[in-house]
C-alpha cells in the first residue's frame, strides 16, 4: 500500500539512499517539531520507494536533494508543496505525462455536449450523497434533539441530490447555473447539520472560505488545501487538463478540473476528519490570522490518515487515495467514450 509521506518538521532533510526515502532532521521519531530556537539532535526515518505515493511539504525549513526529485518524477510520485494556509503553491511531476492526448481533446469537446453536462450533475450528486452520510455517521454517536436535527439536516441534503440529478440540459452552461443554486441549498443544510454537531465542542457560525480566523473553518481550507494538491495530481496523472473544468467555471488561474473532481471528496476525507478532530476536543492553536505549527501538523496528520484508510468501492478494497486516482481516470475513460462514470459514494 502506498502512503502519504507528510514532511512537516522543521529542518527535516528529504533524500534519497539507494531505494529507500530518507527523512534526516531533530525529532522526526517521536513527532516533536523543532525550531532554531529549540533545536534537537537529528534523527532518520527510512521508508522503501515503492510504498511512497505522494510526498507533501507543508513545513518551512525542509531541504529536498535532486537525487530524490529525479527518482520521484521517475516512479510518478508527485511532490507538493503548501503554504502556512494549506494553499498548493508548487508541484513537481514528470513533464512526460504517459496518458493520450485524445484525453485532453474529448475534454475540450465535451464542454460544449451532453458528457460534459452528465459530468456536472454527477460531481454535484455525488458531494451531496456524501454529506448527508456524512451527517448520518455523526449522528449516530448522538441522542435527542441533537440526533433529530442531523437527520433532519440530511434529510434535506438528501432532497436537494434528487432535485440536481432531475436537472435536463445539454450542455454544462445549460445546466452549471440551476445545479450550483441546488449545490447552495444543500450546502445550507449541511453545514446547519455540521453547526448542531458542533455544539459545545467549538464556536462554528457557517462555511467560510479563505482568511476565515475561527478553529472549525481554518482546520477545513487547511485539509482542503492538502486535498486539493492530491486531486490535482490525480487529475494531471489521468491526463485531463487541470484548468478545463465542467461544474466551475472558467477563470485565469482557477484549475476548474480540480476543484470539479474535489467536490465528491470532501466530507469523507476533509470534514469528516475536522469533525472528528473537534468533537474529540483537540487543540486549535493560532499564531495570528494563521494556525500554528503544531496544529497544522496535526490536521495534515489526520487528513493523510483519512486517505490511507481502506473502503470497500464496487467490490474492491482500496485506500481512499487509491479512489481519487481512479476517479480521475474514470472521468477520462468516461470522456473518450470507452466508460461511465460514476461519483464516488462514501459507505458510512
Amino acid at each position: 500500500m502506498s502512503r502519504t509521506v507528510l514532511v512537516s518538521t522543521f529542518g527535516t532533510f528529504v533524500g534519497k539512499k539507494s531505494e529507500r526515502l530518507v527523512l534526516r532532521g531533530p525529532g522526526l521519531a517521536k513527532g516533536k517539531p523543532a525550531s532554531p530556537q529549540s533545536p534537537a539532535p537529528p534523527e532518520q526515518v527510512e521508508i522503501p520507494l515503492f510504498r511512497v505515493g505522494e510526498i507533501v511539504m507543508p513545513s518551512r525549513g525542509a531541504t529536498l536533494s535532486v537525487d530524490l526529485i529525479q527518482e520521484a518524477v521517475a516512479r510518478g510520485i508527485p511532490i507538493t508543496f503548501l503554504s502556512s494556509t494549506g494553499q498548493p503553491f508548487a508541484m513537481l511531476t514528470s513533464p512526460m505525462l504517459t496518458a493520450t492526448v485524445q484525453t485532453r481533446r474529448e475534454q475540450l469537446r465535451a464542454m460544449d455536449d451532453r458528457r460534459g453536462a452528465e459530468l456536472c450533475r454527477a460531481f454535484v450528486a455525488g458531494k451531496l450523497r456524501n454529506q448527508a452520510g456524512l451527517l448520518v455517521y455523526f449522528a449516530k454517536a448522538e441522542s435527542g434533539q441533537r440526533r433529530a436535527d442531523a437527520l433532519q439536516a440530511a434529510s434535506d441534503v438528501r432532497k436537494a441530490r434528487s432535485r440536481a440529478l432531475q436537472v435536463d440540459g445539454s450542455t454544462p452552461g445549460m445546466v452549471r447555473e440551476t445545479l450550483m443554486g441546488i449545490e447552495g441549498m444543500g450546502a445550507q443544510a449541511y453545514w446547519r447539520g455540521v453547526k448542531g454537531l458542533l455544539e459545545g465542542k467549538c464556536e462554528f457560525e457557517g462555511r467560510k472560505g479563505r482568511g476565515a480566523v475561527d478553529a472549525v473553518n481554518a482546520l477545513l481550507n487547511y485539509g482542503y488545501g492538502i486535498l486539493t494538491s492530491r486531486v490535482w495530481a490525480a487529475v494531471m496523472l489521468a491526463g485531463l487538463d487541470p484548468f478545463a473544468g465542467f461544474l466551475h467555471a472558467d477563470r485565469p488561474g482557477k484549475p476548474s478540473m480540480v476543484l470539479d473532481l474535489i467536490e465528491e471528496m470532501r466530507a469523507p476525507v476533509v470534514d469528516r476528519a475536522v469533525l472528528a478532530y473537534v468533537r474529540l476536543g483537540q487543540p486549535v492553536r493560532f499564531e495570528g490570522a494563521l494556525l500554528d505549527e503544531a496544529t497544522r501538523k496535526a490536521i495534515a496528520t489526520a487528513v493523510v490518515e483519512r486517505l490511507e484508510a481502506n473502503v470497500v468501492v464496487r467490490g474492491r478494497k482500496l485506500t481512499v487515495g487509491s479512489v481519487v486516482q481512479q476517479q480521475a481516470r474514470s472521468v477520462a475513460t468516461f470522456l473518450r467514450r470507452e466508460g461511465k462514470y460514476r461519483p464516488f459514494s462514501m459507505t458510512w
